[in-house]
């Protein structure tokens, strides 16, 4: 026999027809068919025995292809992914242009089954680069269809079954060192682009330029380390698909302490967040996946509620679809156990079209979950703010509600109290009292502050959320850093900031008197100073003038000796993060 077409698979009832049909169609006729399955759990073998297929068993992708090659009878092996498909005479073109230059390898080139102006460039780019990384060392992938000799890949001991990614690149290496090399330059494959779709053009180059850089320096490259999961595994990770509300950094930087602690647990993950915290976690984790999120419009330090709404609505549609189809298509392929949730609103939608268990883990769950009062003026902004939680989040198995207030639960079956989750470095540091007063804003609008601080010549202010380096007078204006905004947090002897959770709770874990000015209409913000007000931690008001800043700064002893004395300051994020993990296991085993 002259070809054995060797296929390992995972689940590819959808894909693996198509190909079996293209095969069947080919002019060349001396072969046979190979199906390397790792259990799958749909139809793929039994449409793998429909066309007459030899069926092993597989595992990941090197596993597969080497107990596929034990059973081949052909005196070459073809290796192909189960998503592409051949073009005609795809055989007959690869076999004479392997036997015309007397190689020991080689891999085709490919073209996208999906029409599109960016599928067309992005793959004739990738044949490009491909083709130009070969001049320097030997390189390809799986996806590519790969030809050799069944003696060749004797004489290697086949592909390294402890490689988990890049044993297609190792492979072609070894046997291109005992013989010849190239990327052929007429067949070409087709090949689905459902990873490009599911994981978008951005992220998959960058996962695929951080390998090849790698592999070109004789690097190995994990899974693990691109955020991979082919599925195929001996033993089963439960998975986590966690999203986060994408506006300021309090999510995020929370959220970033939590997906290191889940991953660091062995729980697998995927990501999903939009604007500056997409940007945050991007910078410190793999698997992070951009979708649209929702903004707030600010003015004069008020939310603007109907030009925030005219400003979402007009991106919802696309956003709706974009964002939805993305997620659907990489939990699809990733198959969550469960949803865990900062207050993202596509992921509740998710949750309820895939029937995955959802788990709430936020703030602003506190609005809706808990019995309190607050004064009649704010009715209309409360009734507005609860209809957004509401709305966001539906039908959670449980809530988790990060607070340092605690008004008694509506229902204590599945929803409680968690400490607020802080950075490591918040817990590491060593207050002490500067001679400046940091200010923390949410957003830019509030010009009136910055004025009244230029009136305060005898007090220095450190002034954050302007995203901006400069120095005017007494104000200093900082653009974000953590590692700046640590140092200036230690020093300050009290801090000035909007209504913010995750600022306040930090200023109360270093002990610092807060004067807090919540945003107008912002009705979480507004709930945060009044409780913050009644707990003796500092003051709430609507507007700042002198004498409230005067009056402040004077009773600041007073509100360093009730923190000091009521506030519970736990010395880790341990206890909460332990609560979310047996409650992640209670969810998933229930």
């Amino acid at each position: 026999m002259k070809i054995s077409i060797i296929i390992p698979t995972y689940n590819e009832e959808e894909f693996l027809p198509d190909l079996l049909k293209s095969i069947k169609r080919q002019d060349f006729k001396d072969l046979e068919v190979i199906i390397a399955d790792a259990n799958s759990t749909d139809k793929t073998v039994e449409i793998a025995k429909s066309y007459m297929c030899k069926v092993v068993h597989g595992g990941l992708p090197a596993v597969g292809r080497n107990n596929g090659a034990k059973v081949a009878k052909g005196e070459i092996l073809l290796f192909l992914d189960a998503d592409s498909v051949l073009t005609n005479n795809y055989i007959t073109s690869t076999i004479e242009e392997f036997e015309l230059h007397n190689l020991g390898i080689a891999i085709t080139q490919i073209v996208p089954l999906e029409k599109g102006f960016i599928n067309e460039i992005s793959h004739e780019i990738a044949n490009y680069l491909t083709k130009q990384i070969s001049h320097i060392k030997p390189h390809g992938a799986g996806c590519y269809g790969m030809i050799t000799y069944k003696s060749l890949h004797e004489k290697v001991n086949g592909f390294d079954e402890s490689l988990d990614f890049g044993e297609d690149t190792d492979y072609i290496e070894r046997i291109a060192k005992i013989s010849r090399f190239k990327v052929l330059e007429n067949p070409r494959l087709l090949i689905s682009t459902r990873r490009l779709e599911e994981e978008g053009l951005k992220e998959i180059t960058l996962k695929y330029a951080k390998s090849t850089a790698k592999q070109l320096v004789g690097q190995k490259v994990t899974l693990e380390e691109l955020g991979y999961s082919f599925g195929h595994g001996s033993s089963k990770k439960n998975r986590i698909l966690y999203s986060l509300c994408g506006e300021g950094l309090g999510h995020a930087i929370r959220s970033g302490v939590v997906i290191e602690y889940l991953i660091n647990e062995g729980y697998d993950l995927i990501v999903f967040a939009s604007d500056r915290a997409y940007d945050y976690l991007n910078s410190k984790f793999d698997n992070i996946y951009y979708i649209g999120g929702f903004n707030t419009v600010y003015e004069n330090n008020s939310v603007r509620n109907r030009k925030t709404f005219v400003y979402n609505m007009k991106d919802v549609p696309s956003d709706l679809k974009n964002n939805m189809t993305k997620m659907f298509n990489l939990a699809h392929k990733f198959k969550p156990d469960v949803i865990v949730s900062d207050f993202e609103f596509y992921s509740n939608l998710l949750s309820h079209i895939l029937r995955i268990p959802l788990i709430s883990i936020d703030n602003m769950h506190v609005l809706t979950e808990a019995k309190y009062s607050t004064p009649n003026k704010y009715a209309k902004d409360r009734l507005f703010s609860e209809s957004v939680v509401h709305a966001f989040i539906q039908n959670a198995k449980k809530t988790l509600i990060y607070s340092y207030f605690f008004p008694p639960l509506k229902n204590t079956e599945n929803t409680r109290y968690v400490y607020p989750i802080l950075r490591d470095k918040i817990y590491q540091l060593k207050p002490t009292d500067g001679d400046y007063i940091l200010v923390y804003q949410t957003s830019t609008s509030n010009n009136e502050l910055i004025e009244l601080l230029k009136k305060n010549p005898q007090q220095n202010f450190i002034v954050y959320g302007f995203h901006v380096d400069k120095k005017e007078d007494n104000v200093l204006f900082r653009s974000f850093s953590e590692d700046l905004l640590y140092k200036d947090f230690k020093d300050a002897k009290c801090v000035i900031t909007n209504g913010g959770f995750s600022f306040i709770t930090e200023a109360l874990q270093l002990g610092k008197p807060i004067l807090s000015i919540p945003v107008k209409k912002q009705f979480e913000q507004i709930l945060n100073a009044i409780y913050l007000d009644k707990l003796g931690y500092g003051e709430h008001h609507s507007k700042i003038n002198q004498a409230i800043l005067d009056n402040f700064i004077e009773k600041i002893p007073v509100y360093k000796k009730n923190i000091s004395e009521k506030y519970v300051k736990p010395k880790n994020n341990n206890e909460t993060l332990n609560i979310l993990k047996e409650t992640i296991e209670e969810v998933i085993n229930n």
